[in-house]
């Protein structure tokens, strides 16, 4: 976890303080359920929350514990029994490491979920902003890096919208998917501790029971959920290589905002370089590169092994902490767009009529002539265009082949641009919703 690229909100939940006050009440609260049943005295439960409950967990004596013991949970629950005292016997009954690694690990995960579906709304309403102020701004559409037909910068935005929301519902499943609790005991059978334990202790910590836990709940639900981080932070490098391929000086249709005083280069004073959305682009690949070790996590030994565990010490906290930061990033970079509408058309102009070829090849079919010959009266005009012989429109109402099925006045009428964007309501409305397509 690099604090360069961690807001702090997120650094929190992977702290060890905050990775000890989960563990102090995943046990607090089994106690109490041991307690309810009569597994161990009411006042020993009542010790654990008193005492532990109040107290500051002192790490540098976990860790010098650890040094000695070589694990982490026992490390725990020495320093917790020094806080507690004789009651601390009762703690942990009936319980494996993994009930409290696993247990945190999903409270951990569950938490930044939320913050980073959090992150995704407010993305949302930057791109949804933007997408509504230029509705109607025309730009040229590309395919292959090429000039293609007309479509707007609103309907570009309205793309990533509608990704994005893909993205916020792929991150609510994942958040319920991952949402479980085991306290189940050795290899998950429940032999030493009551299986209401861990009914209660998940619905304290807003989880779910795990059906089958075999000591540590299964990988699988990892497996998911690190895997629709690595899909949303494929969707952030989307955007953000939209936007770099825009801000190149030959393109230009727009640029991230530079700031009074921000500089570009220590050598060329006069560079504004695409510096945000290049980084989106990296930390977009460190969160993909964390999904491949938790797909590989899903085959652990029997009913347990530790292989995982090294893995998820840094996947936890790094894809999170990432993503968190991306999500940030990009909703910024999304409301401060410096956008160019005049360059757009010059830029949709650079072809001379070019990109309304396919309007052309139609209506010639349309008039009779077959959809071969067509195209070759369209690809011979629009080639002498694309060489700087003339623009499309004049040399086809100098070609005699085409104007024999199509008079000059008909296809001076095939060159209207507002032709391409009759459908921009339409295609707003499925992303936004009928009522909710204008600002």
């Amino acid at each position: 976890m690099i604090p360069r690229y961690a807001r702090p909100e997120m650094a929190a939940i992977w702290s060890p303080e905050e990775k000890y006050r989960i563990w102090f009440e995943i046990e607090a609260h089994a106690a109490d359920a041991l307690a309810d049943i009569g597994i161990i005295p009411k006042s020993a439960a009542r010790a654990v929350w008193e005492k532990g409950g109040k107290a500051t967990f002192d790490i540098a004596r976990i860790d010098e514990i650890e040094r000695e013991v070589k694990h982490d949970v026992i490390a725990f629950l020495t320093h917790l029994s020094e806080i507690v005292g004789p009651e601390a016997r009762f703690v942990h009954q009936g319980m494996t490491s993994s009930d409290v690694l696993d247990t945190c690990l999903s409270v951990q995960l569950k938490r930044a979920a939320d913050i980073l579906i959090a992150d995704v709304d407010l993305l949302l309403a930057a791109l949804k902003r933007r997408a509504l102020e230029h509705k109607n701004t025309v730009t040229i559409g590309r395919s292959h890096g090429i000039h293609a037909e007309p479509t707007t910068f609103g309907v570009k935005l309205a793309s990533f919208y509608a990704e994005f929301e893909r993205a916020k519902r792929r991150l609510i499943a994942a958040r319920e998917e991952i949402s479980v609790c085991a306290i189940s005991g050795a290899v998950g059978t429940f032999a030493n501790i009551d299986p209401r334990v861990e009914a209660h202790v998940a619905t304290k910590l807003g989880l779910k029971t795990e059906a089958v836990s075999t000591q540590v709940i299964p990988r699988d639900r990892h497996a998911a959920y690190f895997a629709a981080l690595g899909v949303t932070a494929s969707s952030v490098e989307r955007l953000a290589t939209e936007i770099r391929h825009l801000q190149r000086t030959e393109v230009l249709e727009a640029e991230e905002f530079f700031s009074e005083g921000q500089k570009g280069s220590s050598a060329m004073p006069h560079k504004r370089n695409p510096v945000l959305t290049e980084n989106l682009t990296g930390l977009a690949r460190m969160v993909r590169a964390y999904v491949t070790p938790a797909l590989e996590d899903v085959a652990l030994w029997h009913e347990r092994d530790i292989s995982h565990s090294s893995v998820e010490r840094y996947i936890g906290p790094d894809a999170t902490v990432t993503l968190d930061f991306a999500l940030a990033r990009a909703a910024s970079v999304v409301d401060g767009l410096i956008v160019y509408p005049e360059r757009m058309q010059e830029n949709l102009e650079r072809t001379r009529g070019l990109v309304h070829s396919q309007r052309v090849l139609l209506a010639l079919t349309q008039s009779g002539v077959g959809r071969e010959e067509a195209y070759r009266l369209v690809q011979r005009n629009a080639m002498r265009a694309w060489n700087g012989e003339g623009d499309l429109l004049s040399l086809l109402k100098a070609d005699k082949d085409v104007t024999r099925a199509l008079p000059p006045a008909e296809l001076a009428q095939l060159f209207d641009l507002g032709y391409h964007l009759k459908h921009v309501d339409t295609i707003f409305a499925r992303v936004f919703g009928e009522g909710d397509v204008t600002l």
